[in-house]
Protein backbone atom coordinates (compact mmCIF):
# COMPACT_ATOMS: atom_id res chain seq x y z
CA UNK A 1 0.00 0.00 0.00
CA UNK A 2 2.91 2.36 0.65
CA UNK A 3 4.12 1.96 -2.94
CA UNK A 4 0.60 2.63 -4.20
CA UNK A 5 0.53 5.86 -2.17
CA UNK A 6 3.72 7.17 -3.80
CA UNK A 7 2.66 6.05 -7.29
CA UNK A 8 0.95 9.39 -8.23
CA UNK A 9 4.08 11.32 -7.27
CA UNK A 10 6.32 8.95 -9.24
CA UNK A 11 4.05 9.18 -12.30
CA UNK A 12 4.05 12.99 -12.05
CA UNK A 13 7.85 13.18 -12.19
CA UNK A 14 8.07 10.55 -14.92
CA UNK A 15 5.50 12.19 -17.19
CA UNK A 16 6.26 15.87 -16.60
CA UNK A 17 9.97 15.83 -15.68
CA UNK A 18 11.81 12.84 -17.14
CA UNK A 19 9.95 12.06 -20.36
CA UNK A 20 10.25 15.69 -21.63
CA UNK A 21 14.05 15.39 -21.27
CA UNK A 22 14.01 13.47 -24.55
CA UNK A 23 12.98 16.69 -26.27
CA UNK A 24 16.34 18.25 -25.33
CA UNK A 25 17.81 16.78 -28.53
CA UNK A 26 15.98 19.56 -30.39
CA UNK A 27 18.67 21.93 -29.10
CA UNK A 28 21.17 20.15 -31.36
CA UNK A 29 18.92 20.08 -34.43
CA UNK A 30 17.46 22.42 -37.00
CA UNK A 31 14.07 21.30 -35.81
CA UNK A 32 11.20 21.34 -38.29
CA UNK A 33 7.80 20.75 -36.76
CA UNK A 34 6.53 18.68 -39.72
CA UNK A 35 9.64 16.48 -39.83
CA UNK A 36 9.79 15.85 -36.10
CA UNK A 37 12.85 14.94 -34.05
CA UNK A 38 13.62 11.90 -36.19
CA UNK A 39 13.55 13.75 -39.50
CA UNK A 40 15.14 17.09 -38.57
CA UNK A 41 18.79 17.64 -39.47
CA UNK A 42 21.54 17.80 -36.85
CA UNK A 43 23.48 21.05 -36.44
CA UNK A 44 25.59 20.24 -33.39
CA UNK A 45 26.31 23.28 -31.22
CA UNK A 46 25.20 25.86 -33.80
CA UNK A 47 22.14 26.86 -31.78
CA UNK A 48 24.28 27.50 -28.71
CA UNK A 49 26.73 29.54 -30.76
CA UNK A 50 23.82 31.59 -32.06
CA UNK A 51 22.42 32.47 -28.63
CA UNK A 52 25.85 33.41 -27.29
CA UNK A 53 26.46 35.74 -30.23
CA UNK A 54 22.97 37.23 -30.07
CA UNK A 55 23.23 40.58 -28.30
CA UNK A 56 19.72 40.56 -26.78
CA UNK A 57 20.43 37.27 -25.00
CA UNK A 58 22.92 38.94 -22.67
CA UNK A 59 20.35 41.59 -21.70
CA UNK A 60 17.84 38.82 -21.01
CA UNK A 61 20.39 36.82 -19.00
CA UNK A 62 21.39 39.91 -17.01
CA UNK A 63 17.76 40.74 -16.17
CA UNK A 64 17.11 37.14 -15.13
CA UNK A 65 20.20 37.00 -12.90
CA UNK A 66 19.46 40.35 -11.21
CA UNK A 67 15.81 39.56 -10.46
CA UNK A 68 16.75 36.04 -9.31
CA UNK A 69 19.35 37.49 -6.94
CA UNK A 70 16.82 39.95 -5.51
CA UNK A 71 14.32 37.14 -4.97
CA UNK A 72 16.94 35.01 -3.27
CA UNK A 73 18.12 37.80 -0.96
CA UNK A 74 14.69 39.12 0.01
CA UNK A 75 12.19 36.42 -0.94
CA UNK A 76 13.91 33.39 0.57
CA UNK A 77 14.25 34.75 4.16
CA UNK A 78 10.66 36.10 4.19
CA UNK A 79 8.92 32.77 5.05
CA UNK A 80 11.53 32.08 7.74
CA UNK A 81 10.89 35.46 9.38
CA UNK A 82 7.11 35.02 9.14
CA UNK A 83 7.32 31.52 10.64
CA UNK A 84 9.36 32.85 13.58
CA UNK A 85 6.86 35.67 14.12
CA UNK A 86 3.87 33.34 13.96
CA UNK A 87 5.58 31.03 16.42
CA UNK A 88 5.53 33.85 18.97
CA UNK A 89 1.75 34.32 18.73
CA UNK A 90 0.24 32.65 21.78
CA UNK A 91 -3.46 33.16 21.00
CA UNK A 92 -4.28 30.20 18.72
CA UNK A 93 -7.32 31.81 17.13
CA UNK A 94 -5.34 34.88 16.13
CA UNK A 95 -2.51 32.69 14.87
CA UNK A 96 -4.82 30.64 12.65
CA UNK A 97 -6.54 33.73 11.25
CA UNK A 98 -3.20 35.35 10.40
CA UNK A 99 -1.93 32.11 8.83
CA UNK A 100 -5.05 31.82 6.66
CA UNK A 101 -4.75 35.44 5.49
CA UNK A 102 -1.15 34.84 4.44
CA UNK A 103 -1.99 31.50 2.76
CA UNK A 104 -4.84 32.82 0.60
CA UNK A 105 -2.79 34.70 -2.06
CA UNK A 106 -1.02 31.45 -2.99
CA UNK A 107 -4.26 30.09 -4.46
CA UNK A 108 -4.72 33.09 -6.75
CA UNK A 109 -3.36 32.88 -10.27
CA UNK A 110 -0.80 35.42 -11.44
CA UNK A 111 -3.43 36.76 -13.85
CA UNK A 112 -5.52 37.79 -10.84
CA UNK A 113 -2.54 38.98 -8.81
CA UNK A 114 -1.21 40.95 -11.78
CA UNK A 115 -4.57 42.67 -12.13
CA UNK A 116 -4.56 43.54 -8.42
CA UNK A 117 -1.04 44.97 -8.67
CA UNK A 118 -1.92 47.07 -11.70
CA UNK A 119 -5.03 48.35 -9.94
CA UNK A 120 -3.20 49.23 -6.71
CA UNK A 121 -0.40 51.03 -8.56
CA UNK A 122 -2.53 52.83 -11.16
CA UNK A 123 -2.88 56.60 -11.16
CA UNK A 124 -6.14 56.21 -9.21
CA UNK A 125 -4.83 53.37 -7.06
CA UNK A 126 -4.05 53.19 -3.36
CA UNK A 127 -0.35 54.00 -3.75
CA UNK A 128 -0.98 57.25 -5.62
CA UNK A 129 -3.90 58.08 -3.33
CA UNK A 130 -1.51 57.99 -0.37
CA UNK A 131 0.96 60.15 -2.30
CA UNK A 132 -1.77 62.70 -2.97
CA UNK A 133 -2.31 63.09 0.79
CA UNK A 134 1.21 64.51 0.98
CA UNK A 135 0.75 66.73 -2.06
CA UNK A 136 2.85 64.52 -4.36
CA UNK A 137 2.14 63.95 -8.04
CA UNK A 138 0.92 60.52 -9.17
CA UNK A 139 3.45 58.07 -10.60
CA UNK A 140 2.91 55.43 -13.27
CA UNK A 141 4.61 52.72 -11.24
CA UNK A 142 4.06 49.94 -13.77
CA UNK A 143 5.56 52.02 -16.56
CA UNK A 144 8.69 53.06 -14.66
CA UNK A 145 11.74 50.85 -15.16
CA UNK A 146 13.22 51.69 -11.74
CA UNK A 147 10.19 50.24 -9.92
CA UNK A 148 9.65 47.06 -11.94
CA UNK A 149 12.11 44.73 -10.18
CA UNK A 150 10.94 45.96 -6.78
CA UNK A 151 7.34 45.27 -7.75
CA UNK A 152 8.25 41.76 -8.96
CA UNK A 153 10.01 40.89 -5.70
CA UNK A 154 7.35 42.37 -3.40
CA UNK A 155 4.43 40.83 -5.29
CA UNK A 156 6.18 37.45 -5.24
CA UNK A 157 6.72 37.70 -1.48
CA UNK A 158 3.10 38.73 -0.89
CA UNK A 159 1.77 35.81 -2.92
CA UNK A 160 4.01 33.00 -1.67
CA UNK A 161 5.30 33.96 1.79
CA UNK A 162 2.38 32.34 3.61
CA UNK A 163 2.66 29.09 1.69
CA UNK A 164 6.41 28.98 2.28
CA UNK A 165 5.97 29.09 6.04
CA UNK A 166 4.24 25.69 6.17
CA UNK A 167 7.45 23.65 6.19
CA UNK A 168 9.19 26.01 8.61
CA UNK A 169 6.27 25.93 11.04
CA UNK A 170 6.33 22.14 10.85
CA UNK A 171 10.06 22.20 11.64
CA UNK A 172 9.43 24.49 14.62
CA UNK A 173 6.61 22.25 15.85
CA UNK A 174 9.04 19.33 15.92
CA UNK A 175 11.45 21.03 18.34
CA UNK A 176 11.61 19.35 21.75
CA UNK A 177 9.79 21.61 24.29
CA UNK A 178 12.28 20.53 26.94
CA UNK A 179 14.90 22.67 25.21
CA UNK A 180 12.81 25.79 25.75
CA UNK A 181 12.05 24.84 29.34
CA UNK A 182 15.75 24.40 30.06
CA UNK A 183 16.50 27.75 28.40
CA UNK A 184 13.87 29.48 30.56
CA UNK A 185 15.42 27.94 33.68
CA UNK A 186 18.77 29.41 32.58
CA UNK A 187 17.18 32.86 32.20
CA UNK A 188 16.99 33.02 28.38
CA UNK A 189 14.43 35.48 27.01
CA UNK A 190 12.38 34.90 23.84
CA UNK A 191 15.07 36.41 21.60
CA UNK A 192 17.77 34.15 23.08
CA UNK A 193 15.49 31.13 22.69
CA UNK A 194 14.95 32.00 19.03
CA UNK A 195 18.61 32.56 18.20
CA UNK A 196 20.00 29.64 20.24
CA UNK A 197 17.27 27.00 19.88
CA UNK A 198 14.73 27.71 17.15
CA UNK A 199 17.05 28.89 14.35
CA UNK A 200 19.80 26.25 14.90
CA UNK A 201 17.16 23.50 14.98
CA UNK A 202 15.59 24.86 11.78
CA UNK A 203 18.95 25.11 10.00
CA UNK A 204 18.84 21.68 8.26
CA UNK A 205 15.39 22.48 6.86
CA UNK A 206 16.51 25.96 5.79
CA UNK A 207 19.59 24.53 4.09
CA UNK A 208 17.66 21.88 2.13
CA UNK A 209 15.09 24.43 0.92
CA UNK A 210 17.90 26.83 0.00
CA UNK A 211 19.53 24.13 -2.15
CA UNK A 212 16.21 23.40 -3.85
CA UNK A 213 15.79 27.12 -4.55
CA UNK A 214 19.33 27.61 -5.85
CA UNK A 215 18.78 24.79 -8.33
CA UNK A 216 15.98 26.89 -9.87
CA UNK A 217 17.95 30.12 -9.63
CA UNK A 218 17.32 31.22 -13.22
CA UNK A 219 13.72 29.94 -13.31
CA UNK A 220 11.77 32.98 -12.15
CA UNK A 221 8.38 31.88 -13.39
CA UNK A 222 6.87 32.92 -16.70
CA UNK A 223 3.41 33.71 -15.29
CA UNK A 224 4.49 36.46 -12.92
CA UNK A 225 6.78 38.36 -15.27
CA UNK A 226 4.49 38.01 -18.28
CA UNK A 227 1.53 39.44 -16.38
CA UNK A 228 3.51 42.35 -14.91
CA UNK A 229 5.63 43.23 -17.94
CA UNK A 230 4.80 46.29 -20.02
CA UNK A 231 6.46 47.61 -23.21
CA UNK A 232 8.13 50.36 -21.17
CA UNK A 233 9.77 47.89 -18.78
CA UNK A 234 11.08 45.35 -21.29
CA UNK A 235 14.68 46.56 -20.91
CA UNK A 236 14.75 45.61 -17.19
CA UNK A 237 12.07 42.91 -17.04
CA UNK A 238 12.53 40.71 -20.10
CA UNK A 239 13.81 37.37 -18.76
CA UNK A 240 14.71 33.97 -20.19
CA UNK A 241 11.17 32.59 -19.90
CA UNK A 242 9.55 35.51 -21.71
CA UNK A 243 12.27 35.45 -24.37
CA UNK A 244 11.77 31.70 -24.91
CA UNK A 245 8.02 32.31 -25.21
CA UNK A 246 8.56 34.89 -27.97
CA UNK A 247 11.26 32.91 -29.77
CA UNK A 248 9.70 29.47 -29.44
CA UNK A 249 5.94 29.98 -29.43
CA UNK A 250 5.47 33.21 -31.37
CA UNK A 251 8.39 32.98 -33.83
CA UNK A 252 8.64 29.19 -34.10
CA UNK A 253 12.39 29.01 -33.26
CA UNK A 254 12.03 25.76 -31.38
CA UNK A 255 15.67 24.71 -31.54
CA UNK A 256 16.98 28.05 -30.25
CA UNK A 257 14.44 28.23 -27.42
CA UNK A 258 15.23 24.63 -26.41
CA UNK A 259 18.96 25.44 -26.40
CA UNK A 260 18.28 28.39 -24.09
CA UNK A 261 16.20 26.20 -21.79
CA UNK A 262 18.95 23.56 -21.71
CA UNK A 263 21.53 26.24 -20.90
CA UNK A 264 19.27 27.44 -18.09
CA UNK A 265 19.04 23.92 -16.65
CA UNK A 266 22.81 23.38 -16.84
CA UNK A 267 23.45 26.62 -14.91
CA UNK A 268 20.90 25.54 -12.27
CA UNK A 269 22.52 22.12 -11.92
CA UNK A 270 25.99 23.66 -11.64
CA UNK A 271 24.86 26.03 -8.88
CA UNK A 272 23.12 23.18 -7.05
CA UNK A 273 26.24 21.00 -7.24
CA UNK A 274 28.53 23.81 -6.00
CA UNK A 275 26.33 24.80 -3.06
CA UNK A 276 25.65 21.17 -2.16
CA UNK A 277 29.40 20.58 -1.97
CA UNK A 278 29.67 23.55 0.36
CA UNK A 279 26.74 22.27 2.44
CA UNK A 280 28.43 18.88 2.86
CA UNK A 281 31.04 20.60 5.02
CA UNK A 282 28.29 21.09 7.62
CA UNK A 283 27.26 17.43 7.22
CA UNK A 284 24.08 18.54 5.48
CA UNK A 285 23.02 18.45 1.83
CA UNK A 286 20.77 16.78 -0.68
CA UNK A 287 23.23 13.99 -1.46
Amino acid sequence: MLYVMILPGVLYFLVFKYVPLAGSVIAFQNYQIFKGMMGSSWVGLDNFKFIFTYQDFYYVLRNTAIIALYKLLFGFPAPIILALLLNEVRLMLAKRVVQSLFYLPHFLSWVVVGGIVFELLSTQGVANMVRSWFGLDPILFMQEQKFFRLIVVLSGIWKEVGWGTIIYLAAIAGINPNLYEAAVMDGANRWKQTTHITLPTMFPTILVLFLLNIGNFLELGFDQIFNLLTPMTYSVGDIIETYVYRAGVLQGQYSVSTAIGLFQSIIGFALLWIFNRMARKTEQGLW
